[in-house]
C-alpha cells in the first residue's frame, strides 16, 4: 500500500508530503484545490505520460516520489521484477520517482536507481489502481478479463493442469518445428555438412600442429643465416689456429692450471670442480651446435609443403572458427546434426502420434475450463448488478461474453468445432455492460466515462476484491451525479472495500466522506502573490467542521447534520472488521 507521497514543484504545489494509512483515505475540498493534482502525481509515478506543463511556474524542474509497502498479495511478483534488475533493497517496501525536466526530459526511479519509464509502469501496475476520469484503468483493459474472471472462479488448479499439458506440446511443436525445417532443407544441408566434414576430415588438422609449423617455417626460410651463425659460433669453441686457440682448448689449459693450484692448496678445490662443469658444458654446447647444423638445411621445396599446410589450416579457421579446437567442434557438430537429418524422418512421426494424444488431453481440459468459468462468469454478473442496484444504477446489466475463434490448426472439441487456443485455453472473454434499462449491453471500454464509469468501477472491484491483487485503489470523482442516500451506499462500499484493499477517494459529498480512515482536506491559498496547495489531517473537530462545510457552511444546523451522518456512518461499519492491511 502507499504509505508516503512527496510532491515537490508539480502543478500549484510548492512542497508536499503526505503519509497514508491502511483502509479507507477521503480527500476533500473545494474544486480547484489540487485534490486531482495530488492523483496526477501519483498517476506520474507509476508510470503514466508525464508533461512539462505540469512543472510549477518559475521551477525547473519538478520531483515525485512514493514509498510503497508490500503485502502477500504483491510482494513475490515485485520482488521478482526488482531482483531481475538488481533493485532490490528492502523485501517489504519499493520506493518509485520521477523527475520532469523542463527540457522536455523525465528520469524514472526505482529505488533511487535511474530505470526506463516501461519498468516504472510495469510495477506501478501492480501496486495502484486509479479510477475515475484517468486512461489507467485496469478493469478497462481486455486483456485482464479472463485473468480477473479465473481468480474469481478459484480455478488456478485446473488451469494449471491444463497449462502444464500445453506446455508439454509446445515442446513437441519446438521440436518438429525444427526437423521439419531440416526435412525440407535435407537434401541441400545433407551435401552441405558432407562437403564440410569431409574438407575437415581430408585434411586432419591437430591441435598445435599450426604453431609448430610457423617455428619449422621460420627455420627453413632463414637457413642460409642460421648456419653461418652457427658455424661461427663452433669455429670460435672448437677450432684452433696459431694466433688464437678455440675456446674449447683455453678452457682445458684453464683446467690444467687450476687441478695444479689445488694440489698445492686444497682449499680452493671448488674452482677446480667449477672449470670441471664448465669443460663439460663448453663441451655438450659444441656438440648440440654440431647437432643442430647438420638438420639445419636449405629445402625451397619443403618450405613451399609447410606454407601450403598453413594455408591449408588458414583456410579452415576462416570457414568453420578462429582456430584449430573450433574447427574440430564445427565437424563434431555437423556429424550430429546429419545423425538428426538421417533419422528425422522416424522422429517426426513419432512426435506427431505424441502430438495428436496431448491435443485430445487439451482440448478435454479446455473444455472444463470453459465450463466453470462460464459458470463463474454467471454468479458474478449477478454479483455486479446487485452491486449496481444498491449504488443508484437500477437496470444496469453486466454480463461476461465468451467467444472462441475458429482456426483450422487449432484444438477439436466434442462439436466438431476447430478452435483457437493458447496458454489461457480456447476462451476469449471481455465484460459487458448496459448502464441503463433498455440499452444493449456494450463492451466496457465504450460505456460513458464520469462517475458512471466509476460506479461500475467499483461495483466489480467490490465482488472481484478477492480476485484483485492490487493493493492501492483510487477513485476520482465516484459520486457524480448521486445523491445523498446513495452517497451513504458508496461511503459504505468503499469502506468494506478497503478492509482488503488501501482505498484512496476524492469525493464531494458528505455522506461518503464521513466513512474515511484518514480524512485529508485539500485547500489553496495565495501568498507572495503565489497559489499554493494545502493539506491537512482532520481531527474529529475538523472533520465535523468540514462535513458541514460540504453541507453548505458551517451552521448549527448544517454541523448537526454533520454529526448525525458521521454517527451514521460508525453505525454502519461498527460490527464490521477493521482494515487488514
Amino acid at each position: 500500500m502507499l504509505t508516503e507521497l512527496h510532491i515537490t514543484n508539480f502543478a500549484i504545489i510548492d512542497q508536499l508530503e503526505l503519509r497514508f494509512p491502511a483502509g479507507l483515505v477521503i480527500f476533500t475540498g473545494e474544486t480547484g484545490a489540487g485534490k486531482s493534482i495530488i492523483l496526477d502525481a501519483i498517476e506520474a509515478l507509476v508510470g503514466a505520460r508525464a508533461e512539462t506543463t505540469s512543472i510549477r511556474e518559475g521551477a525547473d524542474r519538478a520531483s515525485l516520489e512514493a514509498v510503497f509497502k508490500l503485502n502477500e498479495l504483491n510482494r513475490a511478483v515485485i520482488t521478482d521484477l526488482l531482483a531481475a534488475e538488481d533493485l532490490l533493497d528492502d523485501p517489504d517496501y519499493v520506493t518509485l520517482g520521477r523527475e520532469i525536466r523542463r527540457e522536455g526530459r523525465t528520469v524514472a526511479r526505482v529505488n533511487g536507481r535511474a530505470v526506463n519509464v516501461g519498468l516504472l509502469r510495469e510495477i506501478g501496475e501492480q501496486l495502484v489502481d486509479i479510477h475515475g476520469q484517468s486512461e489507467h484503468l485496469s478493469l478497462l483493459n481486455v486483456k485482464k478479463h479472463l485473468s480477473l474472471l479465473d481468480r474469481f472462479a478459484v480455478i488456478a488448479e485446473l488451469l494449471e493442469d491444463y497449462q502444464s499439458s500445453y506446455r508439454i506440446w509446445q515442446g513437441i511443436r519446438r521440436e518438429l518445428d525444427q526437423l521439419r525445417q531440416l526435412e525440407r532443407d535435407a537434401d541441400r544441408r545433407m551435401e552441405l555438412l558432407s562437403f564440410q566434414i569431409e574438407e575437415i576430415e581430408a585434411a586432419k588438422p591437430l591441435v598445435g600442429e599450426e604453431q609448430e609449423l610457423k617455428e619449422e617455417r621460420n627455420r627453413l626460410a632463414n637457413a642460409e643465416n642460421l648456419a653461418e651463425y652457427g658455424r661461427t659460433a663452433l669455429g670460435l669453441l672448437d677450432e684452433a689456429n696459431p694466433e688464437m686457440p678455440g675456446i674449447s682448448d683455453l678452457v682445458g689449459q684453464v683446467l690444467q692450471a687450476l687441478h695444479g693450484l689445488t694440489r698445492i692448496d686444497s682449499s680452493q678445490t671448488n674452482l677446480a670442480e667449477q672449470a670441471d662443469s664448465l669443460s663439460v658444458l663448453v663441451s655438450e654446447l659444441s656438440r648440440d651446435l654440431q647437432t643442430y647444423l647438420d638438420q639445419i638445411e636449405f629445402n625451397p621445396r619443403r618450405l613451399e609443403a609447410v606454407e601450403e599446410r598453413l594455408e591449408v589450416l588458414r583456410t579452415l579457421q576462416r570457414k568453420y572458427g578462429g582456430s584449430i579446437e573450433a574447427v574440430l567442434a564445427y565437424a563434431y557438430k555437423g556429424r550430429e546434426e546429419l545423425e538428426q537429418i538421417t533419422h528425422a524422418t522416424e522422429r517426426i512421426e513419432e512426435l506427431t502420434g505424441q502430438e495428436q494424444q496431448i491435443r485430445l488431453t487439451l482440448a478435454d481440459k479446455a473444455q472444463r475450463l470453459s465450463t466453470q468459468r462460464k459458470q463463474s462468469a454467471n454468479k458474478l454478473s449477478l454479483a455486479v448488478e446487485k452491486e449496481l442496484m444498491d449504488l443508484s444504477m437500477e437496470g444496469a446489466r453486466f454480463e461476461v461474453s465468451f467467444g472462441i475463434q475458429p482456426d483450422p490448426h487449432g484444438l477439436e472439441l466434442e462439436t466438431g468445432e476447430t478452435v483457437r487456443f493458447d496458454v489461457t485455453g480456447i476462451d476469449q472473454v471481455e465484460f459487458l455492460i448496459a448502464p441503463n434499462p433498455g440499452e444493449g449491453l456494450k463492451p466496457m471500454v465504450k460505456i460513458a466515462s464520469g462517475g458512471e464509469t466509476a460506479r461500475l468501477m467499483l461495483a466489480l472491484k467490490r465482488v472481484l476484491a478477492q480476485a484483485d491483487e492490487v493493493p492501492t485503489l483510487i477513485f476520482d470523482e465516484i459520486d457524480q451525479g448521486i445523491g445523498g442516500r446513495i452517497g451513504f451506499v458508496v461511503g459504505e462500499k468503499l469502506w468494506h472495500l478497503a478492509r482488503d484493499h488501501q482505498v484512496l477517494c476524492v469525493t464531494h459529498l458528505p455522506q461518503l466522506a464521513a466513512f474515511g480512515d484518514q480524512h485529508l482536506r485539500v485547500s489553496k491559498q495565495v501568498q507572495n502573490g503565489r497559489t499554493l496547495t494545502l493539506v491537512e489531517a482532520l481531527a474529529t473537530e475538523g472533520r465535523r467542521n468540514e462535513l458541514a462545510q460540504m453541507l453548505g457552511a458551517i451552521s448549527e444546523s448544517h454541523l448537526t447534520t454533520a454529526d448525525e451522518t458521521l454517527r451514521t456512518a460508525q453505525e454502519r461499519t461498527r460490527l464490521s472488521k477493521p482494515s487488514l492491511l
